[in-house]
């Protein structure tokens, strides 16, 4: 199996959880506390789809599209981590952090294929 598949099923997996975690948090009160899910549904579909040799690419650039949406659609809740973290009074702390680990599990997931993408250039897999 190829790294960025599993890579991105790991991906779409962590979201899933992550989503699921965020809505258990807030002890059910908020839907969009599922958005990670939401998101990593069908990133985790994308790795499946991936797994066939001649879908990969189609697979992986979609997936990669639907991180780079899901980490800038979180940044509005990521510039207020500095002030949950401080203690600040926010509204919808727990947003602001399941927001924050999206950005951060979105944002490693794309430095993984930029770092695939150079390879694939250099010749390497």
């Amino acid at each position: 199996m190829n790294d960025m598949v599993l890579i991105t099923r790991v991906t779409g997996a962590v979201l899933i959880v992550l989503g699921v975690a965020g809505y258990a948090v807030t002890g059910g009160a908020s839907l969009t506390a599922l958005l990670p899910t939401v998101l990593g549904l069908p990133v985790l579909g994308l790795g499946v789809w991936a797994g066939d040799e001649a879908r990969r690419r189609t697979a992986i650039h979609a997936a990669l599209v639907l991180a780079l949406l899901g980490f800038l659609g979180t940044l509005m809740n990521v510039v207020q981590l500095p002030a949950v973290l401080s203690g600040a009074e926010v509204e919808r702390p727990q947003a602001v952090v399941v927001s924050s680990l999206t950005a951060l599990v979105c944002a490693v997931y794309l430095g993984f294929g930029v770092r695939s993408f150079m390879a694939a250039r250099r010749g390497g897999s």
